[in-house]
């Protein structure tokens, strides 16, 4: 038996409620490739900017990095662009520091975006399978106390086969969706994890480079030239 005749002959005995498990499953899985593909691109896009930025970061040249970032449609761009204005207008480390959590609280919910409609999806397919399987039984249980005894084995086997086809399909889509939602919730905290360690390391280089200004030691004034050679010393 091939795998066609398989599929065909699992649908005819599962009864209605496969399609509407069927159903579940493609939304569910639909939602995890559309986020799976957003969130690499995000991460890819995040890394090559702050490859990009560093170097400009480190030798304090602010204006390139605000250029660069704004240029980029990376999220980590937008966290940097609250930053490099807020070092514009204020230089203490503390407020640089609470417009760049209040950027990433614009950001966290887009990549956290639909992202735990994959949980929901999974227990309601759980339980659709779950009403498919007692509908089944009850369709058993039935058709034992009103058939002749010749049939009662057959349409025994067949409620049976209806019951435990929803029961596979309702957990085959239950544990399909979780296992997406899990992966996804794991790459999402790497991506967050990473704007925020660029939120430490972006507001360290702006503490090392305004210690370096500050400890500067002041260059002491030159002599003025005099007219006629040397001075002298006052007798």
């Amino acid at each position: 038996m091939d795998f066609v005749t398989l599929v065909l002959n699992f649908f005819r005995d599962g009864g209605f409620f496969l399609y509407p498990l069927m159903l579940i499953f493609f939304v569910g899985l639909g939602i995890a490739i559309e986020r799976f593909i957003y969130l690499t691109r995000e991460a890819t896009k995040n890394r090559a900017l702050w490859e990009e930025i560093t170097p400009h970061l480190r030798s304090g040249n602010f204006k390139q990095a605000l250029a660069a970032a704004q240029s980029s449609e990376a999220q980590i761009a937008n966290v940097l662009k609250y930053g490099i204005a807020r070092v514009q207008s204020a230089r203490r480390r503390e407020d640089v520091e609470k417009a760049m959590e209040e950027s990433l609280l614009e950001i966290i919910p887009q990549l956290e975006k639909r992202t735990h409609f994959l949980s929901a999806l999974a227990n309601v397919g759980m339980l659709t399978g779950l009403l498919g399987t007692i509908l089944g039984l009850i369709k058993a249980f039935a058709a034992v106390a009103s058939a002749n005894p010749a049939e009662k084995a057959n349409l025994l086997s067949a409620a049976i086969s209806l019951a435990m086809n929803n029961t596979a399909a309702g957990l085959g889509v239950a544990i399909t969706l979780m296992l997406a939602h899990m992966y996804l919730e794991a790459k999402t905290t790497t991506l967050v994890d990473s704007l925020e360690i660029a939120v430490v390391k972006f507001l360290n280089s702006i503490t090392e480079r305004q210690g370096e200004v500050a400890h500067t030691p002041p260059q002491p004034p030159r002599a003025a030239p005099t007219m006629g050679g040397p001075a002298r010393n006052p007798v």
